[in-house]
């Protein structure tokens, strides 16, 4: 169980979302490089290294927040768990690392997701999925292709998949 204060405007992601997006993703994350750039709590990150992944970043810029994800980090011996204190749009202006699975649960007032999914191919690997929550659906285009949509209550929530081989043809072709 990771332990968390109570900070204002945190606002993690639910149970059974969770549930449903590990479903999505597949149980086994086993070598996966993933990226929860609006860390918050870090659930989904922590969830992600409990499934095998490699190697986990959680960006996140309050410090309260980072001094609570840090510590969880050490308790649970979470070693494949890197906190950055930061702000996520300057992470994805910087980070030199890929990714094969990103999750982008930015603060609701955040108008920034389109523009930050436009940025945010630099740090894909191919066939990259991105875990998008919001109070409202995002368009995609291109390269971007939705996996799958859901909505609990006012989240709406959806998987891409970054493909820069992008023909515009099915893969069912």
């Amino acid at each position: 169980m990771l332990r968390f204060p109570a900070i204002e405007g945190l606002r993690p992601t639910p149970d059974r979302v969770r549930e449903t997006l590990f479903n999505w993703l597949g149980q086994d994350l086993t070598g996966a490089d993933c990226l929860d750039l609006f860390a918050g709590s870090g659930a989904l990150g922590f969830e992600a290294a409990s499934r095998g992944a490699s190697h986990v970043v959680l960006v996140e810029r309050d410090p309260l927040a980072v001094r609570a994800l840090r510590a969880n980090a050490e308790r649970l011996g979470a070693t494949m768990l890197e906190v950055v204190n930061g702000d996520a749009s300057a992470y994805v202006s910087t980070a030199k690392a890929r990714f094969d699975v990103v999750f982008l649960d930015p603060p609701f007032r955040q108008n920034g997701l389109p523009e930050l999914l436009g940025r945010l191919p630099r740090l894909l690997k191919p066939r990259a999925k991105v875990y998008v929550e919001a109070p409202a659906p995002q368009s995609v285009q291109g390269a971007w292709r939705e996996l799958k949509r859901g909505r609990a209550g006012q989240v709406n929530y959806q998987l891409l998949e970054w493909n820069d081989d992008y023909s515009g043809l099915s893969g069912d072709v």
